[in-house]
């Protein structure tokens, strides 16, 4: 009998996948039960109009065959010029190449950094997804925490105690699951360490439009990092383009080459059309960006104001991105049993932190996704459901 390899076979580590309440929340949903969801990152607003416009006048123009396979002349143009003018690091098209959305572009970037059997390092509280993304190209993921004390911010001596030996590391800032934005400080211990263990640092700054407090600083710019970090970049938070799966990886040109040769041999690139709307609206600027951000620093401000005066629940620093993190323990429940009661009770779905690792543990992640009076309804009765189990501690 023929099996599956164990690259694919074990690609969960032998775990979950995190999404336990996620998917019941939605089978909830197909039976016909309202539930209000506060789970993942997608937007409640759609891709802009002129966007997709822009989208259906490429097509017709005929530009639906093959396109290169590296992205457009003109989209890694501009990608280029946005990464330069935010960065101040020179950038160009041999800097640059275009994926098939955020996930194909952390994929990429480990294949370039990683042979099998090499560890893998990357922080915990994580994307879902990153763990099975390493195994899928069979380096071995070696976890470490971060501290809620510390707001998640990543200690230097923590990484480098677990870098010896270690080929890369992964990082997020703005921060899914937490929320958090990366300090100066902890950036340059982090680029210290991949300097002295000789790392590549692999840099997912999909949220670089989604910052409420501080500054983004992507690691590139520090000293002696240009040349060891892959930067990875997507259409899917700033634009709201989820669905179109156009991301970039911007990185050292004779890793771009050879990144290009592992496209050729797999994605074979990302349509035409798609590659031109995503030069339509980059080049709307930044006003566009912050007309797609601005829902959710409102309700940021909303959840600010909901949990003042409140002793059951708190938030942590809620400096970027489209998420909170909030801490649950005083409750006495897990992240996971209180999202489970919590969608049990009220039918609001949310992510248990527990779904990101274990350094969340009694957390929640909570998106805010929906529509802003409804999410402050939902996080008013979240609050009330924290109150009555703390006082029945």
């Amino acid at each position: 009998m023929t099996h599956p390899s164990k690259r694919i076979s074990g690609l969960l580590g032998g775990g979950s996948d995190g999404w336990g309440v996620f998917n019941r929340a939605r089978r909830m949903i197909a039976d016909g039960i309202d539930v209000t969801e506060l789970t993942i990152g997608e937007h409640d607003i759609r891709t802009a109009a002129p966007i997709l416009q822009d989208m259906h006048r490429a097509a017709m123009a005929g530009h639906t065959g093959y396109a290169a396979v590296p992205g457009t002349n003109a989209l890694r143009d501009t990608v280029a010029a946005r990464v330069a003018a935010r960065t101040g690091v020179p950038t160009t098209r041999d800097n640059v190449m275009i994926t098939p959305g955020g996930q194909s572009a952390l994929f990429a970037a480990h294949a370039a950094a990683c042979d099998p059997g090499d560890i893998a390092l990357y922080l915990d509280p994580y994307y879902a997804t990153y763990p099975g993304t390493l195994r899928g190209v069979s380096a071995e993921p070696v976890c470490i925490r971060t501290r809620a004390d510390d707001a998640f911010q990543p200690r230097a001596a923590d990484i480098a105690a677990k870098a010896n030996g270690a080929r890369s590391l992964l990082i997020n800032s703005p921060n899914n699951p937490t929320g958090v934005v990366y300090s100066r400080t902890t950036l340059e211990g982090i680029a210290a360490v991949c300097r002295d263990h000789d790392l590549w640092l692999i840099s997912d700054e999909v949220y670089d439009t989604q910052v409420w407090e501080g500054e983004h600083i992507s690691p590139r710019t520090l000293p002696g990092m240009a040349e060891r970090t892959l930067v990875v970049g997507s259409m899917s938070k700033s634009h709201a383009m989820t669905g179109s799966r156009c991301g970039w990886i911007v990185g050292p040109e004779a890793v771009i080459a050879d990144l290009i040769n592992l496209a050729t041999h797999t994605t074979y690139g990302v349509p035409g059309f798609i590659q031109d709307a995503a030069v339509f609206a980059l080049d709307q600027g930044e006003a566009l960006e912050d007309e797609i951000a601005a829902p959710f620093r409102r309700r940021r401000a909303l959840a600010q104001k909901v949990l003042a005066g409140q002793n059951a629940i708190s938030l942590v620093p809620a400096q970027g991105a489209m998420y909170l993190m909030l801490d649950v323990r005083s409750t006495g429940l897990s992240g996971e049993a209180f999202a489970d009661a919590l969608l049990d009770a009220h039918h609001i779905a949310v992510m248990p932190g527990e779904s990101f690792g274990t350094a969340a543990a009694g957390h929640l992640r909570v998106a805010m996704t929906i529509e802003d009076t409804a999410f402050e309804a939902a996080l008013q009765t979240l609050v009330r459901f924290a109150e009555e189990k703390a006082g029945a501690q």
